[in-house]
Protein backbone atom coordinates (compact mmCIF):
# COMPACT_ATOMS: atom_id res chain seq x y z
CA UNK A 1 0.00 0.00 0.00
CA UNK A 2 1.26 3.46 -0.95
CA UNK A 3 0.27 6.62 0.89
CA UNK A 4 -0.80 9.20 -1.71
CA UNK A 5 -1.93 12.77 -1.07
CA UNK A 6 -3.56 14.65 -3.94
CA UNK A 7 -3.42 18.44 -3.78
CA UNK A 8 -6.48 19.69 -5.61
CA UNK A 9 -10.01 18.39 -6.03
CA UNK A 10 -10.17 18.93 -9.78
CA UNK A 11 -11.56 16.29 -12.10
CA UNK A 12 -8.22 14.66 -12.88
CA UNK A 13 -7.13 14.52 -9.25
CA UNK A 14 -10.44 12.94 -8.26
CA UNK A 15 -10.27 10.44 -11.13
CA UNK A 16 -6.77 9.43 -10.01
CA UNK A 17 -8.04 9.18 -6.43
CA UNK A 18 -10.61 6.65 -7.63
CA UNK A 19 -7.90 4.66 -9.42
CA UNK A 20 -5.57 4.65 -6.42
CA UNK A 21 -8.40 3.67 -4.09
CA UNK A 22 -9.20 0.65 -6.28
CA UNK A 23 -5.54 -0.32 -6.07
CA UNK A 24 -5.76 -0.41 -2.28
CA UNK A 25 -3.66 2.67 -1.54
CA UNK A 26 -4.25 5.12 1.29
CA UNK A 27 -5.55 8.19 -0.56
CA UNK A 28 -6.19 11.71 0.70
CA UNK A 29 -7.59 14.55 -1.40
CA UNK A 30 -6.94 18.12 -0.24
CA UNK A 31 -8.84 21.16 -1.46
CA UNK A 32 -8.64 24.82 -0.54
CA UNK A 33 -12.42 24.98 -1.04
CA UNK A 34 -14.46 23.61 1.84
CA UNK A 35 -17.63 23.68 -0.28
CA UNK A 36 -16.11 21.15 -2.68
CA UNK A 37 -15.09 18.83 0.13
CA UNK A 38 -18.53 19.10 1.72
CA UNK A 39 -20.24 18.43 -1.62
CA UNK A 40 -18.32 15.17 -2.01
CA UNK A 41 -19.07 14.14 1.56
CA UNK A 42 -22.75 14.92 1.13
CA UNK A 43 -23.40 13.47 -2.33
CA UNK A 44 -20.43 11.19 -2.99
CA UNK A 45 -19.42 13.13 -6.10
CA UNK A 46 -18.34 16.57 -7.28
CA UNK A 47 -20.84 17.34 -10.03
CA UNK A 48 -19.15 20.58 -11.02
CA UNK A 49 -15.90 18.83 -11.99
CA UNK A 50 -16.49 15.09 -12.28
CA UNK A 51 -20.24 14.51 -12.69
CA UNK A 52 -21.59 10.99 -12.36
CA UNK A 53 -18.44 9.55 -10.78
CA UNK A 54 -18.76 8.35 -7.21
CA UNK A 55 -15.71 9.02 -5.06
CA UNK A 56 -14.94 5.94 -2.92
CA UNK A 57 -15.81 6.36 0.74
CA UNK A 58 -12.33 5.30 1.81
CA UNK A 59 -10.77 8.35 0.11
CA UNK A 60 -9.94 10.84 2.85
CA UNK A 61 -11.10 14.42 2.22
CA UNK A 62 -9.66 17.48 3.92
CA UNK A 63 -8.93 21.21 3.76
CA UNK A 64 -5.95 20.80 6.10
CA UNK A 65 -2.80 20.95 4.00
CA UNK A 66 -0.73 19.26 6.71
CA UNK A 67 -2.27 16.06 5.30
CA UNK A 68 0.79 15.80 3.03
CA UNK A 69 2.89 14.72 6.00
CA UNK A 70 4.19 11.17 5.63
CA UNK A 71 2.94 10.70 2.07
CA UNK A 72 4.99 8.54 -0.28
CA UNK A 73 3.67 10.55 -3.22
CA UNK A 74 2.37 14.13 -3.13
CA UNK A 75 0.44 14.77 -6.35
CA UNK A 76 0.21 18.41 -7.39
CA UNK A 77 -2.99 18.53 -9.43
CA UNK A 78 -4.07 22.15 -9.32
CA UNK A 79 -4.33 24.91 -11.95
CA UNK A 80 -0.99 26.28 -13.11
CA UNK A 81 -1.54 29.75 -11.65
CA UNK A 82 -1.71 28.34 -8.11
CA UNK A 83 1.01 25.69 -8.20
CA UNK A 84 3.71 27.82 -6.58
CA UNK A 85 1.53 29.24 -3.81
CA UNK A 86 0.03 25.87 -2.85
CA UNK A 87 3.46 24.22 -2.85
CA UNK A 88 4.70 26.98 -0.54
CA UNK A 89 1.78 26.27 1.80
CA UNK A 90 2.52 22.54 1.77
CA UNK A 91 6.30 22.84 2.11
CA UNK A 92 6.52 22.84 5.94
CA UNK A 93 4.64 19.53 6.10
CA UNK A 94 6.05 17.53 3.16
CA UNK A 95 8.28 14.67 4.29
CA UNK A 96 11.91 14.58 3.02
CA UNK A 97 11.42 11.30 1.14
CA UNK A 98 8.13 12.18 -0.55
CA UNK A 99 8.04 12.08 -4.36
CA UNK A 100 6.46 15.19 -5.88
CA UNK A 101 4.23 14.22 -8.82
CA UNK A 102 3.01 17.01 -11.10
CA UNK A 103 -0.04 16.68 -13.33
CA UNK A 104 -0.39 20.43 -13.97
CA UNK A 105 -0.13 21.41 -17.65
CA UNK A 106 1.00 24.94 -18.37
CA UNK A 107 3.67 27.59 -17.97
CA UNK A 108 3.96 30.02 -15.07
CA UNK A 109 3.02 33.53 -16.15
CA UNK A 110 5.89 35.96 -15.82
CA UNK A 111 8.68 33.46 -15.19
CA UNK A 112 7.68 31.25 -18.17
CA UNK A 113 8.81 28.24 -16.14
CA UNK A 114 7.50 24.72 -16.57
CA UNK A 115 5.67 23.25 -13.60
CA UNK A 116 8.51 20.92 -12.60
CA UNK A 117 10.78 23.97 -12.49
CA UNK A 118 8.31 25.80 -10.24
CA UNK A 119 7.88 22.81 -7.93
CA UNK A 120 11.64 22.22 -7.97
CA UNK A 121 12.28 25.76 -6.76
CA UNK A 122 10.01 25.16 -3.78
CA UNK A 123 11.28 21.61 -3.17
CA UNK A 124 14.92 21.62 -4.36
CA UNK A 125 15.84 18.42 -2.50
CA UNK A 126 12.90 16.28 -3.57
CA UNK A 127 12.54 13.88 -6.47
CA UNK A 128 10.09 15.12 -9.11
CA UNK A 129 7.96 13.13 -11.54
CA UNK A 130 5.70 14.53 -14.28
CA UNK A 131 2.54 12.80 -15.51
CA UNK A 132 1.21 13.87 -18.91
CA UNK A 133 -0.76 12.43 -21.80
CA UNK A 134 -4.23 12.10 -23.39
CA UNK A 135 -6.39 11.93 -20.30
CA UNK A 136 -9.91 13.27 -19.89
CA UNK A 137 -10.87 12.92 -16.24
CA UNK A 138 -14.49 12.27 -17.25
CA UNK A 139 -13.42 9.11 -19.07
CA UNK A 140 -10.89 7.74 -16.57
CA UNK A 141 -13.41 8.30 -13.78
CA UNK A 142 -15.89 6.08 -15.65
CA UNK A 143 -13.29 3.35 -16.08
CA UNK A 144 -12.48 3.99 -19.75
CA UNK A 145 -8.98 2.70 -20.62
CA UNK A 146 -6.41 5.51 -20.53
CA UNK A 147 -2.66 5.66 -21.14
CA UNK A 148 -0.26 8.42 -20.05
CA UNK A 149 3.47 9.03 -19.70
CA UNK A 150 5.46 9.59 -16.49
CA UNK A 151 8.79 11.35 -16.80
CA UNK A 152 11.56 11.95 -14.31
CA UNK A 153 15.32 12.33 -14.06
CA UNK A 154 15.04 9.37 -11.68
CA UNK A 155 13.93 6.24 -13.52
CA UNK A 156 13.42 4.54 -10.15
CA UNK A 157 10.94 7.23 -9.09
CA UNK A 158 9.11 7.12 -12.44
CA UNK A 159 8.82 3.33 -12.21
CA UNK A 160 7.53 3.62 -8.62
CA UNK A 161 4.77 5.96 -9.81
CA UNK A 162 4.12 3.64 -12.75
CA UNK A 163 3.60 0.66 -10.42
CA UNK A 164 1.56 2.69 -7.95
CA UNK A 165 -1.00 4.04 -10.44
CA UNK A 166 -1.30 1.33 -13.10
CA UNK A 167 -4.29 -1.00 -13.26
CA UNK A 168 -6.55 -2.40 -16.00
CA UNK A 169 -7.99 1.09 -16.57
CA UNK A 170 -4.92 3.32 -16.36
CA UNK A 171 -1.64 2.36 -18.05
CA UNK A 172 1.54 4.39 -17.49
CA UNK A 173 4.63 4.47 -19.71
CA UNK A 174 8.00 5.63 -18.35
CA UNK A 175 9.70 8.47 -20.22
CA UNK A 176 12.98 10.21 -19.38
CA UNK A 177 12.15 13.51 -21.09
CA UNK A 178 10.62 15.89 -18.54
CA UNK A 179 10.98 18.93 -20.79
CA UNK A 180 9.28 17.32 -23.77
CA UNK A 181 6.42 15.92 -21.72
CA UNK A 182 5.74 19.27 -20.07
CA UNK A 183 5.96 21.37 -23.23
CA UNK A 184 3.70 18.91 -25.04
CA UNK A 185 1.17 19.02 -22.20
CA UNK A 186 1.22 22.81 -21.94
CA UNK A 187 1.21 23.98 -25.54
CA UNK A 188 -1.37 21.48 -26.80
CA UNK A 189 -3.91 23.58 -24.87
CA UNK A 190 -3.02 26.56 -27.05
CA UNK A 191 -3.55 24.58 -30.25
CA UNK A 192 -6.82 23.18 -28.87
CA UNK A 193 -8.11 26.74 -28.49
CA UNK A 194 -7.32 27.29 -32.16
CA UNK A 195 -9.17 24.13 -33.19
CA UNK A 196 -12.18 25.20 -31.17
CA UNK A 197 -12.17 28.59 -32.86
CA UNK A 198 -12.25 27.04 -36.35
CA UNK A 199 -15.08 24.69 -35.36
CA UNK A 200 -16.95 27.66 -33.92
CA UNK A 201 -16.57 29.35 -37.29
CA UNK A 202 -18.07 26.29 -38.95
CA UNK A 203 -14.92 25.26 -40.80
CA UNK A 204 -14.15 21.65 -41.59
CA UNK A 205 -11.98 18.69 -40.74
CA UNK A 206 -9.35 19.76 -43.25
CA UNK A 207 -8.74 22.93 -41.27
CA UNK A 208 -8.59 21.11 -37.95
CA UNK A 209 -6.18 18.50 -39.30
CA UNK A 210 -3.93 21.25 -40.61
CA UNK A 211 -3.93 23.02 -37.25
CA UNK A 212 -3.18 19.82 -35.35
CA UNK A 213 -0.37 18.83 -37.69
CA UNK A 214 1.26 22.23 -38.01
CA UNK A 215 0.60 22.86 -34.33
CA UNK A 216 2.57 19.73 -33.53
CA UNK A 217 5.44 21.14 -35.59
CA UNK A 218 5.37 24.32 -33.51
CA UNK A 219 5.30 22.39 -30.25
CA UNK A 220 8.19 20.20 -31.39
CA UNK A 221 10.30 23.19 -32.47
CA UNK A 222 9.83 24.88 -29.11
CA UNK A 223 10.32 21.71 -27.09
CA UNK A 224 13.53 20.71 -28.82
CA UNK A 225 14.88 24.27 -28.57
CA UNK A 226 14.42 23.97 -24.80
CA UNK A 227 16.21 20.62 -24.67
CA UNK A 228 13.35 18.17 -25.15
CA UNK A 229 13.62 15.12 -27.41
CA UNK A 230 11.85 15.18 -30.78
CA UNK A 231 10.55 11.63 -30.34
CA UNK A 232 8.63 12.63 -27.20
CA UNK A 233 6.28 14.74 -29.31
CA UNK A 234 5.23 11.72 -31.36
CA UNK A 235 4.17 9.81 -28.24
CA UNK A 236 1.48 10.04 -25.57
CA UNK A 237 2.62 13.36 -24.12
CA UNK A 238 2.85 14.91 -27.58
CA UNK A 239 0.55 13.94 -30.43
CA UNK A 240 -1.60 11.79 -28.14
CA UNK A 241 -2.48 14.64 -25.80
CA UNK A 242 -2.75 17.09 -28.70
CA UNK A 243 -5.30 15.04 -30.62
CA UNK A 244 -7.56 14.30 -27.66
CA UNK A 245 -7.56 17.94 -26.51
CA UNK A 246 -8.18 19.37 -29.98
CA UNK A 247 -11.10 17.11 -30.84
CA UNK A 248 -13.17 16.52 -27.72
CA UNK A 249 -16.00 18.40 -26.06
CA UNK A 250 -14.48 17.26 -22.74
CA UNK A 251 -11.65 19.75 -23.40
CA UNK A 252 -12.29 23.11 -21.77
CA UNK A 253 -9.75 24.70 -24.11
CA UNK A 254 -11.58 23.40 -27.15
CA UNK A 255 -14.97 24.47 -25.75
CA UNK A 256 -13.71 28.00 -25.03
CA UNK A 257 -12.36 28.17 -28.58
CA UNK A 258 -15.73 27.18 -30.02
CA UNK A 259 -17.38 30.05 -28.13
CA UNK A 260 -14.76 32.49 -29.39
CA UNK A 261 -15.27 31.27 -32.95
CA UNK A 262 -18.99 31.90 -32.57
CA UNK A 263 -18.34 35.50 -31.57
CA UNK A 264 -18.03 35.44 -27.77
CA UNK A 265 -15.42 37.78 -26.33
CA UNK A 266 -12.37 35.66 -25.37
CA UNK A 267 -12.32 36.72 -21.71
CA UNK A 268 -16.05 36.02 -21.43
CA UNK A 269 -15.60 32.61 -23.07
CA UNK A 270 -13.00 31.71 -20.44
CA UNK A 271 -15.28 32.85 -17.62
CA UNK A 272 -18.10 30.76 -19.06
CA UNK A 273 -16.08 27.55 -19.41
CA UNK A 274 -13.99 27.80 -16.22
CA UNK A 275 -10.33 26.84 -16.01
CA UNK A 276 -8.88 27.25 -19.52
CA UNK A 277 -5.15 26.68 -19.17
CA UNK A 278 -4.48 27.54 -22.82
CA UNK A 279 -5.65 31.13 -22.36
CA UNK A 280 -2.78 32.28 -20.16
CA UNK A 281 -0.44 29.70 -21.65
CA UNK A 282 -0.85 31.20 -25.14
CA UNK A 283 0.79 34.43 -24.04
CA UNK A 284 3.51 32.65 -22.04
CA UNK A 285 4.23 30.28 -24.94
CA UNK A 286 4.66 33.13 -27.42
CA UNK A 287 6.98 34.96 -25.03
CA UNK A 288 9.02 31.80 -24.51
CA UNK A 289 9.18 31.17 -28.26
CA UNK A 290 10.41 34.69 -28.92
CA UNK A 291 12.99 34.31 -26.17
CA UNK A 292 14.24 31.10 -27.81
CA UNK A 293 14.06 32.43 -31.37
CA UNK A 294 11.44 29.86 -32.38
CA UNK A 295 8.84 30.73 -35.01
CA UNK A 296 5.28 29.79 -33.93
CA UNK A 297 2.83 31.46 -36.34
CA UNK A 298 -0.28 29.62 -35.13
CA UNK A 299 0.52 30.55 -31.54
CA UNK A 300 1.13 34.14 -32.60
CA UNK A 301 -2.27 34.37 -34.32
CA UNK A 302 -4.26 32.92 -31.41
CA UNK A 303 -2.60 35.52 -29.18
CA UNK A 304 -3.78 38.22 -31.58
CA UNK A 305 -7.33 36.83 -31.37
CA UNK A 306 -7.29 36.47 -27.58
CA UNK A 307 -5.58 39.69 -26.57
CA UNK A 308 -5.52 42.13 -29.50
CA UNK A 309 -9.07 41.96 -30.81
CA UNK A 310 -8.07 40.46 -34.16
CA UNK A 311 -10.81 38.54 -35.94
CA UNK A 312 -10.42 34.79 -36.39
CA UNK A 313 -11.10 35.14 -40.11
CA UNK A 314 -8.25 37.61 -40.47
CA UNK A 315 -5.87 35.32 -38.58
CA UNK A 316 -6.76 32.33 -40.75
CA UNK A 317 -6.23 34.41 -43.89
CA UNK A 318 -2.82 35.49 -42.62
CA UNK A 319 -1.81 31.88 -41.87
CA UNK A 320 -2.99 30.67 -45.28
CA UNK A 321 -1.13 33.41 -47.16
CA UNK A 322 2.23 33.08 -45.41
CA UNK A 323 5.27 32.65 -47.68
CA UNK A 324 5.49 29.23 -49.32
CA UNK A 325 7.56 26.71 -47.39
CA UNK A 326 8.58 23.05 -47.23
CA UNK A 327 7.00 20.82 -44.60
Amino acid sequence: MVKITILGSGGWGLALACTCSRLGHEVTVWSAFSDEIEAIRRTGELKAKLPGVQIPKNVNLTTDISCVSGADIVLVGIPTAFVRSVCEQAKPFVSPNSILLSTAKGLESGSLKRMSEVIGEVFPSHTLVVMSGPSHAEELGRGIPTAVAVASSSREAAEFVQRSFSDNTLRLYVNGDIIGCEIGGAVKNVIALCCGVTDGLGLGDNTKAALITRGLSEITRLGTALGGKAETFYGLAGVGDLVVTCTSIHSRNYRAGVLIGKGTDPAEAVRTVGTVEGYACAKATLMLAEKCGVDMPITREINAILFEGKSAEESIYKLMTRPMAAE
